[in-house]
């Protein structure tokens, strides 16, 4: 059986690091188990370093759900995931 038990709450999500947050948090992808943003931050401030998780959080980091970004400040926002949802953390783009 694996590590993640039924009776754990929560639905598996791949959660993606691109481009120079790749090399900050020190992994590419991951599978979380998380309903909601808050869930997910929680088990990624367990998967990856201090200094990893505290570059996610950095304020100009943008974050997408199947591709979509998330408007304004994605900390605040009602996030739910369904069973395969692509969360993906985008480095700032340089360049204009």
């Amino acid at each position: 059986m694996s590590q993640h038990s039924a009776a754990e709450s929560g639905v598996n999500i791949d959660v993606k690091f691109f481009a120079s947050l790749r090399e900050q948090v020190g992994v590419a992808e991951l599978q979380i188990n998380a309903t909601n943003l808050a869930a997910l931050l929680k088990e990624l401030k367990t998967h990856l370093s201090d200094v990893g998780f505290d570059h996610l959080l950095s304020p100009n980091i943008r974050l997408a759900v199947n591709q979509n970004l998330v408007e304004g400040d994605w900390r605040e926002a009602a996030l739910v995931f369904a069973a395969g949802d692509e969360v993906a953390f985008l480095p700032p783009v340089t360049g204009g």
